[in-house]
């Protein structure tokens, strides 16, 4: 497999890497952001991202945020918290990853142990210059219920179903909302002044608060 450099995200795909190799990089970046690692099985990806690439991840995780609050959710945003499990051979930094069904059990863990802990619920994707599809088996090994893709133009939102992801129409965590909602708030970020948009989506939740919470 040879070495893969795409610009403007800056991915670097390496193949037969060994697991001592991924651990040591990932304790030379300790306590930083970027860049991003996912290891597979020997095949370690790693990436810096673009600023309309995290633009796009912290408009979606600000979603999450601002509807867990209006409808008086306890979440846990990890963002970008390092998962690995050496039994898997795998581990992955997601660009943003959610305890939202699972908060109140993780709510006075100050670690994360991916070996007895539950998995994020949610976990953001933005793919605008390449695809993520390659990580999807690695998010269902770990067993993450739900995922949201975003591809520059389109926001996508799968459900874990058996061992693979299938796209479903709207959120688990978020049963009101629907990937289509996800596009349009994404798209009017782009050209609403962001008090404006805040309101907007503080008004949407509000209007589509479940009758059950």
């Amino acid at each position: 497999m040879p070495v893969v450099l795409n610009p403007p995200d800056q991915r670097v795909v390496l193949p037969a890497v060994t697991w001592a190799t991924y651990e040591k990089l990932l304790s030379d970046h300790a306590d930083v952001s970027v860049p991003r690692f996912t290891f597979d099985r020997g095949v370690l990806e790693i990436m810096s991202p673009s600023s309309e690439h995290e633009e796009c991840n912290r408009t979606l995780a600000l979603v999450v945020e601002v509807i867990a609050e209006e409808w008086g959710l306890d979440i846990r945003n990890l963002g970008s918290t390092t998962f690995k499990r050496e039994d898997f051979q795998r581990g992955f930094e997601a660009d943003s990853c959610f305890y939202i069904q699972s908060a109140p059990q993780m709510s006075q863990r100050s670690r994360v142990d991916p070996a007895v802990d539950p998995p994020p619920d949610l976990v953001i994707e933005v793919d605008i210059t390449n695809t993520a599809l390659g990580k999807f088996p690695v998010y269902a090994e770990f067993r993450v219920p739900e995922l949201w893709r975003y591809d520059g133009t389109r926001a996508a939102i799968f459900k874990l179903t058996g061992s693979e992801f299938v796209e479903n129409e709207v959120s688990v965590a978020f049963p009101q909302l629907s990937a289509a909602d996800l596009s349009r708030f994404l798209q009017q970020a782009r050209t609403m002044r962001r008090p404006a948009w805040l309101k907007m989506l503080r008004n949407w939740a509000r209007k589509s608060l479940p009758s059950r919470l």
